[in-house]
């Protein structure tokens, strides 16, 4: 989380509303926070002191402000320590005000984590109040790859992306790679494209002093939600042919994140695929600093995604001086330069050649780890003082 909190902004004490419901509802159901949801606790860490809030509950707005919006982010930003009964305390006290509350004519709205961006009726009250909305878009993937997501997303992202086009005053892109793809999307249905700024995420701030992890073996590490487009299959299967070709020499592979969706078949392996047992070991939950060991200790960060709008993950492991096996996409061309090694999605044998190869002190192993001394790792002050610039030059 970035360390300081904004000044405000065009010259008024409060002039910022943040959208905070996605942040209450996934705290409140207790799931481990995605990388949506770190980002969107940036923003009220950086953003709070100046804002008032904004929860979307069964297509209705409710506006905190003042003294009640501060109450409820502090409790949110509180994290693990998060207590519901504080939440509901600070909540029930606010709603009879946030029943009447109305933002502020041009008020700049900020939407972080795409929330209720498929209700057509965000867009109706964020004209009613002729609000500077601002939305940050994180990806494009369930309309560029639906194959790799849950029936239906297709077509609710394509809603979002639509309101988000018509409602505002400015985009905000996690990745010149989703700027452009939002800007294809536009022009593919002939919708308006309102001015955009391209800001990098920040990875978590990983303990730099965490001693590297040491296995019975050496080891590889996967990290983020076990879901089709992050392509756990092909390792999977690698790691089959690994174990049938080396038996107990085989290395490990270290699968970080939660189980997701559309990944069947590599739910199946996991559960019962024997020749895996004792090869693979899978962490649903880590902390921070069993991560920053995990990655200090791994051969490489296995990173084979069909489509990523990011890529926190190759950010967090080259902060910690780990190399980095990556699709080719071109978000990680972008984010990690020609670091990484870079290799087809589905080309199964050179992904299995390359962790063969890091396995032993290769050459492109160690050219990544020269490379990587000359590497900045973007950061949540970068991030917020290109966001801070722009959102100055939206018409007041």
């Amino acid at each position: 989380m970035p360390a300081r909190t904004a000044t405000p902004l065009a010259g008024t004490d409060r002039p910022l509303l943040l959208d905070i419901g996605r942040v209450i509802w996934r705290s409140w159901s207790a799931r481990l926070p995605t990388g949506i949801d770190r980002v969107c606790l940036a923003y009220i860490a950086h953003y709070g002191a100046c804002a008032d809030a904004v929860i979307q509950w069964k297509g209705r707005r409710f506006v905190l402000t003042g003294a009640d919006a501060q109450r409820v982010m502090a409790i949110l930003l509180a994290g693990t320590t998060l207590s519901r009964r504080d939440l509901v305390t600070a909540l029930a006290r606010a709603l009879p005000r946030a029943l009447v509350a109305v933002p502020r004519r041009r008020q700049i709205y900020l939407n972080i984590g795409h929330t209720g961006l498929d209700d057509p009726g965000l867009v109706t009250w964020i004209a009613e109040h002729d609000l500077r909305a601002v939305h940050l878009i994180h990806d494009l993937i369930p309309i560029e790859t639906p194959e790799y997501c849950r029936p239906g997303e297709a077509d609710k992202h394509i809603r979002r992306m639509t309101n988000a086009l018509a409602s505002a005053s400015g985009i905000i892109g996690n990745s010149q790679a989703t700027v452009d793809a939002l800007e294809r999307f536009a022009i593919s249905r002939e919708l308006r494209h309102p001015p955009t700024t391209t800001a990098w995420l920040a990875g978590d701030v990983l303990p730099a002093s965490a001693t590297a992890t040491v296995l019975d073996r050496p080891y590889f590490v996967s990290v983020g939600t076990i879901e089709g487009r992050k392509n756990h299959l092909l390792l999977l299967q690698t790691w089959q042919r690994l174990v049938a070709r080396l038996g107990d020499r085989a290395p490990l592979l270290v699968l970080v994140g939660q189980r997701g969706w559309e990944a069947a078949a590599a739910f199946a392996l996991l559960d019962r695929a024997t020749d895996l047992r004792g090869a693979v070991r899978e962490y649903g939950r880590c902390d921070d600093t069993e991560l920053a060991g995990l990655l200090r200790g791994a051969r490489a960060l296995l990173m084979p995604s069909f489509a990523e709008g990011f890529g926190m993950p190759v950010i967090e492991a080259l902060q910690l001086g780990a190399p980095v096996i990556a699709s080719d996409l071109a978000v990680f061309r972008e984010i990690a330069g020609t670091i990484p090694t870079f290799l087809p999605a589905h080309d199964a044998v050179a992904w299995e050649q390359a962790i063969l190869d890091f396995c032993a002190p290769a050459p492109e192993r160690a050219r990544q780890i020269e490379a990587m001394r000359g590497y900045r790792v973007p950061d949540w002050p970068g991030h917020f003082a290109t966001v801070d610039q722009w959102l100055e030059t939206l018409p007041a």
